[in-house]
């Protein structure tokens, strides 16, 4: 406890380099009453939020925050996911997986916006597993989220560059060039993407206000285009594209790469739907967050995916599954169609003003993480300071704004887009995990371990469900193992709910069907999860490790000084780790 009585003062871990050593040394120490110590939300909505100086203002409503969401979502999803995902995974059954990507995202919608409603703060995620959980599985949630959004706006930004030259009729081979002495996947260089993002940087940095009201206008020109694109498809496509391909050696029907197929493409556009997770971190600015939150976020994820159904079924009547371009793909099916070479230059510039919303709102979202991570001081407080005449988090938006733009400039599209996808996932489970454990654990000395026996046991139902749909060999036994576990699951669902109570009635908004609607978003995003190559999981692994090793080198420490300097109590959050050491 030297070390501990060395930092109070004001005193900081990292102002020698001896000091350091001395606490890198008391880590375990450390590690044992600050990783799993939670917050509470009156913490979250007073002291912690002061560490920002400046508040932001309350000036968004529920229409910004549908306009936000649409926009978000719209530009990044079939613009980007859908030629993928059509042309390697689905096929013309890439419709469903929309629509099953699309129940996915709004179940943890609404687990988002009960959090969101009742704690009205900038963090999202972050914050409300910082609530439950503890700062440990915050920081690691939360800094996952902010690699997806940066990996995401570098893709997307990618993908406006080959709209572009689409638009103007520039293949995009000329927009970018080829670096011989690096690695395939990261050789070729894209200048116009790493422009846009630092375009759209200053453009953030200004005001939450404005942004809004420049996405609204894009917005609906998107839209107005949007309704273009579906009515030419289903005006001039053909319906037997929906069941065979160009090339008569590859699978036919509708279903040309069966249920793993769409299963695969519905974890590969889930992408599609981050958007929305970027529309909870504006909580903070909503000026009737009862009202408006619930409208705001529910309402564009239901919007968009019934958009994206039917842009889906457009792109797959206008062409063969096989025919379809990976990067741009409505661009390729107008100019695979006669007569509809003019709409392909009228698809660029739809599409790029659809990707430039989405750019927009992403990287509100992602400056408003970090913004919020620092205010936790796991990350530096620079992070967390509000800038008094914008009211915007400037110094979180222009870091990561340069980190994106450096990775679009040089990162191919494929290998962000499965990173992007499983980090995605893994926050939405948590945080129907974490929306489980708040209404079923109370306040106070009760034990949380039927509640954590409880989310164990159905996620490893869930994951077993996962393992032998991917790997079993197809028969008879496969399909009684699948029932078994499906079985054990609801079973499972069933005892917990009639044996323990709900500890927790929201007053203002809450999740309709207790337990089961976060259960089967639970169930979902481990399926997904399961759909998802290795090299996805190699590479997730090694932003975890990254992440770990922060948090052990520098979060810990941080906020161990935060708690020695009187920035933030840790007697609410000594509960949860007392509770787990008793047992």
């Amino acid at each position: 406890m030297e070390v501990e009585s060395s930092n109070n003062g004001g005193h900081s871990s990292f102002s020698s380099l001896r000091v350091y050593l001395n606490s890198l040394s008391a880590t375990p120490s450390r590690l044992s009453r600050r990783a799993v110590s939670v917050s509470t939300s009156s913490d979250e909505m007073s002291r912690v939020r002061a560490v920002s100086g400046e508040h932001m203002r309350r000036t968004l409503r529920w229409y910004d925050l549908i306009g936000l969401g649409i926009g978000g979502m719209v530009g990044a999803g079939v613009f980007v996911t859908s030629g993928r995902a059509s042309h390697l995974n689905a096929g013309p059954s890439v419709v469903i997986s929309y629509a099953i990507a699309g129940l996915c995202a709004l179940l943890s919608a609404f687990c988002y916006t009960e959090f969101a409603v009742h704690l009205p703060v900038a963090g999202g995620a972050f914050s409300y597993i910082r609530i439950t959980f503890g700062e440990f599985p915050a920081f690691f949630t939360g800094a996952n989220l902010i690699t997806d959004y940066v990996m995401s706006n570098a893709a997307i930004s990618r993908s406006f560059t080959a709209y572009l030259g689409t638009a103007f009729g520039i293949s995009t081979s000329k927009w970018r060039f080829l670096v011989s002495g690096l690695p395939k996947g990261f050789n070729e260089i894209d200048p116009a993407a790493a422009i846009v993002i630092l375009a759209i940087t200053v453009i953030i940095c200004c005001s939450t206000r404005e942004s809004s009201k420049v996405n609204l206008i894009m917005t609906a020109f998107h839209i107005a285009f949007i309704f273009f694109v579906i009515v030419m498809g289903f005006l001039k496509g053909d319906s037997k594209n929906l069941s065979s391909p160009a090339n008569p050696e590859l699978p036919s029907g509708f279903f040309p790469f069966g249920a793993a197929g769409v299963f695969n493409g519905a974890a590969t556009v889930y992408l599609s739907y981050i958007g929305y997770d970027a529309v909870s971190t504006m909580a903070e600015e909503v000026k009737d967050p009862v009202k408006d939150i619930p409208i705001g976020v529910t309402g564009s994820v239901a919007i968009v995916t019934v958009l994206y159904c039917l842009m889906a079924v457009s792109m797959s009547m206008l062409l063969p599954y096989d025919l379809i371009d990976v990067e741009a793909p409505f661009s390729a099916a107008f100019r695979g169609s006669n007569g509809l070479e003019w709409v392909t230059k009228v698809v660029g510039i739809g599409a790029s003003f659809g990707i430039l919303t989405s750019l927009l709102v992403a990287m509100l979202g992602q400056a408003r993480y970090m913004c919020v991570i620092g205010r936790s001081r796991v990350v530096p407080a620079w992070f967390a300071k509000i800038h008094p005449k914008t009211s915007t988090p400037v110094n979180a938006s222009i870091v990561l704004g340069i980190i994106t733009a450096a990775l679009s400039l040089f990162t191919s599209l494929d290998v962000l887009l499965n990173l992007v996808s499983i980090g995605t996932l893994f926050v939405f489970y948590m945080v129907a995990n974490a929306l489980i454990f708040r209404r079923y654990v109370p306040v106070g000395p009760t034990k949380p371990w039927p509640t954590f026996s409880f989310l164990a046991l159905f996620s490893i139902s869930s994951l077993v469900f996962t393992l032998v749909w991917n790997f079993a060999p197809q028969g008879k036994p496969k399909a009684f193992m699948l029932g078994a576990t499906a079985v054990v699951a609801i079973a499972i669902v069933l005892i917990f709910h009639c044996v323990v109570p709900q500890a927790r009635n929201p007053e203002l908004w809450g999740v309709p069907f207790m337990p089961w609607t976060p259960c089967v978003s639970i169930f979902l995003n481990i399926f997904l999860l399961g759909s998802l190559d290795g090299s996805s999981y190699v590479r997730f692994g090694f932003f975890s490790a990254l992440i770990v090793l922060v948090y052990l080198f520098y979060g810990v420490h941080a906020s161990t000084d935060a708690e020695a300097n009187g920035s933030y109590g840790v007697e609410d959050g000594q509960v949860l780790m007392k509770e787990l050491t008793e047992v």
